[in-house]
């Protein structure tokens, strides 16, 4: 049987999507469901969601950085991913109302992503 092996870009860029789906948890979700207990109660349950995060996170990075990609490009493409997982986050999760904002921060990013990938 062989491996399949999936392109860097996908490799890279997926693991850090899910990475940031804990990230996202990590920092926010306390807010909602431990808002009653002590702050080191959240701070010791988010530590341990965000472990998960860097068991993704530091692999995408040391998967993308020995493909090719530069610091900056990481960096910036973690950024993109940030507001792509905070949004729905926000939205669904946490029933923020939608604001422009997330739109205008999304097309600076955009811009961002030009700027840092153009050869």
């Amino acid at each position: 049987m062989t491996a399949v092996s999936l392109p860097l870009a996908v490799q890279t860029f997926g693991l850090l999507a899910i990475a940031n789906v804990f990230m996202t948890f990590a920092w926010y979700g306390h807010l909602k469901n431990l808002s009653g207990q002590a702050w080191w109660v959240a701070a010791l349950v988010s530590w341990g969601i965000a472990l998960f995060e860097y068991l993704l996170q530091v692999p995408a990075n040391r998967i993308g950085y020995a493909g090719g990609y530069s610091l900056a490009q990481l960096k910036i493409a973690q950024e993109v991913i940030t507001l792509a997982v905070f949004v729905p986050f926000a939205l669904i999760y946490m029933d923020q109302p939608f604001k422009l904002d997330y739109v205008w921060a999304a097309l600076c990013l955009v811009g961002a992503v030009y700027f840092i990938f153009r050869s």
